[in-house]
């Protein structure tokens, strides 16, 4: 064994209880980081997993991302008489062409799309009536971009072709007005039409704004229910790669005209709020990290005060500066690395233990796991970040026992 070594592993071993508590503030830190870590990243996944499900990866509307510059001042740009009160001029809105902006879209590889037309509606029943959003689909394209069919929980988006005035509504909706399958529902648009449809099937996508509110139709159905016949007013689309939605929204958005919006963009803000709460999580966690380095140090420091003479005495017989500090910077490493794996193994039985923990809160009647995300990169990082503590508390006193001056400090003891 190295001399220095075994200087470093007697100094340790001769503060044993000092050293173990040392031990037990990494391992606890470690452990603790690991498991709040998996517990942030596995809700965030889980959110973020729902997000994805429940909304289309990318979204083509009947907007554009600036309002198209009116004829007048491009040819003048620069001109000197001022035209007040001009607006643009009424146009039915929509997505003018949309089966060929569709037949564009569809070849791009791992991307699928679907047309919607979508507006407000009354929903009337037994006199009580609610307003709704209606959704015109066609079934077999709405199938490869939704999941909306994996929540239905009585028939399936065909019966809207087997009953051309079939409806499809949320339990939640279906429940405030008493409605079972095969029950009349009233419809009524803005524009003064009126349909009767037919329910056909429910569904329940754990959403509750969204059971309430949300309809779906046949396309033609609500192209006619809306007076816009040939039109849609959303290309909804789907990719293999969710996070790669932000690169497809700006192609789709160059190649059609139209504003495409990724799922990123719509939920910029609830995004931003995932971030700053990731700052926090891993300041927090950073912290008890710290703490213990601080065990290390103090360890440490009490070590070199009580072996200032012993220093010396190594000095004199040739070891140099830089040994010295060698010998206290491996008693921080060892007790790093010892705390690290130590602490590494707590941290999975903490994450094994969280994942089978299942919550039932009042607002849901499913019980549901713990969201857990476990991955390699945390353990490096948790080790990581305690090596490099446990290292810089013990760069602190070693550098100072670097700089002892043998003849002083023997000059003194004699």
């Amino acid at each position: 064994m190295p001399i220095i070594l075994h200087i470093a592993l007697t100094h340790l071993l001769g503060r044993k209880r000092q050293s173990l508590v040392s031990l037990l503030g990494i391992i606890l830190g470690v452990g603790f980081f690991l498991g709040v870590a998996s517990l942030m990243q596995g809700s965030e996944k889980d959110f973020i997993r729902r997000l994805i499900d429940n909304a289309p990866h990318v979204t083509l509307k009947d907007e554009f991302r600036a309002a198209p510059e009116q004829p007048l001042f491009k040819v003048y740009p620069q001109g000197a008489v001022e035209l007040r009160h001009v607006k643009p001029k009424t146009e039915r809105r929509g997505i003018r062409n949309y089966k060929e902006k569709l037949a564009q879209l569809q070849p791009m590889p791992g991307l699928r799309a679907a047309p919607v037309l979508s507006g407000q509606a009354v929903a009337s029943y037994a006199g009580r009536d609610l307003g709704v959003s209606v959704s015109g689909l066609v079934p077999a394209l709405m199938r490869g971009v939704s999941t909306i069919e994996e929540h239905m929980t009585t028939g399936t988006l065909d019966a809207l072709l087997t009953d051309p005035d079939g409806i499809i509504i949320g339990e939640a909706l279906a429940g405030k007005f008493s409605l079972k399958t095969g029950n009349r529902l009233t419809i009524a648009a803005p524009n003064g039409t009126v349909r009767i449809m037919k329910v056909v099937g429910l569904f329940k996508s754990g959403n509750k704004g969204y059971d309430e509110g949300q309809v779906f139709i046949l396309l033609k159905k609500a192209q006619a229910l809306f007076d816009k016949p040939n039109s849609a007013n959303r290309i909804i689309v789907r990719l293999d790669n969710p996070y790669q939605a932000a690169g497809a929204a700006r192609r789709i958005e160059a190649q059609t005209g139209y504003l495409a919006e990724s799922w990123q963009e719509a939920s910029a803000d609830i995004m931003s709020t995932l971030m700053i709460r990731n700052i926090i999580m891993y300041s927090v966690v950073s912290a008890i990290l710290i703490v213990a380095a601080f065990g290390i140090y103090n360890v440490i420091s009490t070590i070199v005060m009580e072996k200032t003479r012993d220093i010396a005495i190594l000095k004199s017989m040739g070891f140099r500066a830089r040994d010295v500090q060698g010998i206290f910077l491996i008693q921080g490493v060892l007790l790093g690395a010892a705390g690290s794996m130590l602490g590494c193994l707590l941290g999975a039985g903490i994450m094994s233990s969280l994942g089978q923990i299942t919550i039932k809160t009042p607002f849901n009647s499913d019980p549901a796991p713990m969201p857990i995300d476990w991955g390699f990169g945390q353990f490096i990082l948790a080790a990581g970040f305690a090596m490099s503590a446990a290292a810089f508390a013990a760069w602190l006193p070693a550098r100072k026992a670097g700089g002892v001056h043998p003849v002083a400090i023997l000059r003194g003891a004699a």
